[in-house]
């Protein structure tokens, strides 16, 4: 398997229903990471990208989160409709999206 030259976490994180903390799960982190996971078969960009689902990556609150590397940028609040963005836009082209990053106060 080549290097990715991202590599894209994305959290799956559930907790209780009440947990203080909240989850992702509990904002539907389930159907983002199946949606990169189907984007990420259908694009076969295997040698471009690694998507792995991950436990917690904090701010739970702001949930689901994702996180990019090697430029460790975090995006807060995705929804399985920004997917698609994140892929054409930073993971494939290179360029953040800006509207859903994470507050520079939290990351």
């Amino acid at each position: 398997m080549p290097k990715p030259i991202r590599h894209v976490f994305v959290c799956s994180q559930n907790r209780p229903a009440g947990h203080p903390r909240g989850s992702c799960g509990a904002k539907g982190c389930a159907a983002v990471v199946d949606e990169f996971m189907q984007q990420w078969q259908q694009r076969q960009c295997f040698a471009e990208v690694a998507v792995t689902p991950t436990g917690c990556i904090g701010p739970c609150g702001m949930g689901p989160n994702v996180l990019v590397y090697p430029e460790g940028v975090m995006y807060c609040n995705v929804t399985k409709e920004d997917v698609s963005a994140i892929f054409d836009e930073h993971l494939l082209g290179g360029k953040v999206v800006e509207r859903l990053v994470a507050p520079a106060d939290v990351w």
